[in-house]
């Protein structure tokens, strides 16, 4: 199953034209809140450099050298305050966000909407508060989940000298806790509480729940209509101490819908495109030069960094590519690098296999580094050409 990356926010920020520009996606996209009210699953993509473009073969699945690798875009339901207890669509919201992996959380850095994401005046709104808000929704949820039973489980832990991360992890299942993020966030909360699991008050849980948060769903923000947001928004933005990216998702959607018209060329992620149609009007000409203007300042348009920057740097995965006949780096049929897998950094040739196939990984023998033609006995690095040897 490919990766699950969640696109969350207020109504109005811009949520939906960034999914639609990272999918081509046919949805919705309206100026008012609650367009989206059932979660759009798309495929979106990481950009890659290919090994091809070192390799004496070329494959035929990359653009220009570039490779594109899917993952699962979620564009969830847009937040209100108080979702945590169901206002607006907060259950479906929140629901939607357990089956991500990581979070884009999407903001109207112009301040142009209000918390409920009604149109208000450019800059009217502070978009700090749409951070807190999030921040604060989603741990009231954990929290909630947590505190239905918590005495009797805490004191069960407490009495019976159970593993407190494997029943937190139970409690947890339906919000996507796995143990070992249950593990990772009791030892950082024992860092500055030292108060025994059995004695938590309300605060302590909520304060766990926090970390919880952190800890199963990382996040960065999308500082989106970053071409009309004061600059100091986009600072008070940076000082949350999240990765915030400047995007700009109307100008991404155009420039995607004119490469796939024939209009123009161009790469996501670039920050830059070729104008190749003889046929656009005068008006579409100087629409294309403002967009052109505004990337070349902005570096892009923010949205394939935004989604590079989740996959790489907040979930620190790599891409392998397994191939079947190692000296033509080629599958049977003679496909060039046929596939391509994201791994996170640490995984080794055998988990490699079993992303491939279930029964390739119970089968698993050894596994030869393709481009030095050697059998492996390390940890797989970025761009790693795998032969894998199997039983099956």
């Amino acid at each position: 199953m490919p990766m699950s990356i969640a696109l969350a926010g207020k109504p109005n920020s811009g949520k939906s034209t960034f999914f639609k520009s990272a999918t081509l996606a046919d949805i919705e996209i309206a100026n008012y809140p609650f367009t989206t009210i059932d979660a759009n699953h798309g495929i979106g993509y990481v950009r890659t450099e290919c090994p091809c473009t070192d390799l004496d073969a070329r494959c035929t699945n990359c653009r220009n050298g570039i490779r594109f690798v899917p993952i699962d875009l979620i564009d969830v339901a847009g937040l209100v305050p108080d979702a945590y207890l169901g206002r607006g669509l907060g259950n479906a919201f929140l629901d939607n966000l357990r089956q991500a992996q990581a979070i884009i959380h999407v903001v109207d850095a112009s301040g142009g909407t209000d918390i409920e994401g009604n149109p208000v005046n450019p800059g009217e709104h502070d978009p700090v508060g749409d951070i807190e808000f999030l921040e604060r929704e989603f741990a009231l949820w954990l929290s909630s989940i947590l505190s239905r039973n918590w005495n009797r489980l805490s004191k069960k832990i407490h009495a019976e000298n159970l593993k407190a991360e494997v029943v937190i992890a139970e409690q947890l299942a339906g919000a996507g806790i796995s143990i070992l993020q249950a593990k990772t966030a009791l030892f950082h909360f024992n860092e500055t509480c030292t108060t025994p699991l059995h004695k938590w008050e309300d605060s302590d849980v909520r304060d766990f729940a926090d970390l919880l948060r952190r800890e199963s769903k990382p996040m960065i923000i999308a500082a989106n209509k970053a071409d009309i947001a004061p600059e100091e928004n986009i600072r008070r933005l940076c000082e949350l101490g999240y990765t915030v990216i400047p995007t700009s998702a109307e100008a991404e959607l155009a420039l995607r819908m004119a490469d796939r018209s024939g209009a123009i060329s161009y790469l996501p992620g670039d920050s830059s495109f070729e104008i190749i149609s003889k046929d656009l009007t005068g008006a579409q000409t100087q629409a294309l030069d403002k967009i052109q203007d505004m990337i070349g300042t902005m570096g892009g348009t923010g949205i394939q960094r935004c989604i590079n920057a989740a996959v790489f740097d907040l979930l620190d995965q790599i891409v392998a590519y397994p191939v079947e006949d190692e000296s033509k780096f080629a599958d049977k049929k003679g496909n060039i690098l046929p596939d391509a897998f994201l791994m996170r950094r640490g995984s080794t040739a055998h988990d490699l296999a079993y992303q491939v196939h279930t029964d390739i990984g119970e089968g698993f023998l050894h596994a030869v580094d393709a481009r030095r033609k050697m059998r492996m006995g390390r940890e797989l690095e970025d761009r790693d050409v795998v032969k894998i040897v199997s039983t099956r």
